[in-house]
């Protein structure tokens, strides 16, 4: 069986990024302007500010994609993260994840958030997993209409 693999951003990955974003966000909810915004410029809104793109491969196919975004000055957000319905349940969300705490770390950040839907307890359940904590965010709103969720991960040794 093939094993899934995780690269880092190539702007020929650009297209696909934003094609499965927009692919899941479809799925489960609508693309908000934020949202076409962000996934039609990741160099200016990701990249330019220290953020970070990883992609999941399948024998040589792009499934999956994450990132590690900085949307405000010091604060870093695992976002982005969609794995093609074909390879969900071959761990491609889980080695992204993995991969966007990798490099959190290998920054010296002393935490990462993410926003997420209450709906989603397949992806809810792997946060948790992963050590992410449900959280009372710090009195400011998501800049997504769909958040009703808001976890951090503790990257304190």
């Amino acid at each position: 069986m093939e094993e899934v693999k995780i690269v880092d951003y190539q702007p020929k990955f650009a297209k696909n990024f934003k094609d499965l974003n927009i692919e899941w966000l479809e799925k489960y909810f609508y693309v908000e302007d934020y949202d076409q915004e962000v996934l039609s410029n990741p160099q200016k809104y990701i990249l330019d500010k220290g953020g970070a793109i990883y992609f999941a491969l399948l024998a040589g196919e792009v499934v999956g994609t994450c990132a590690l975004m900085q949307p405000q000055p010091g604060k870093y957000e695992l976002t982005k993260m969609a794995v093609t319905q074909k390879a969900q349940g071959k761990q491609a969300g889980k080695k992204l994840a993995l991969k966007i705490i990798e490099k959190a770390r290998e920054m010296g950040l002393e935490m990462i958030f993410l926003e997420s839907n209450k709906a989603l307890t397949v992806a809810l359940t792997l946060y948790e997993k992963l050590g992410f904590e449900y959280m009372d965010k710090d009195g400011s709103k998501s800049v997504y209409e769909r958040a009703n969720v808001y976890m951090e991960l503790s990257l304190r040794k």
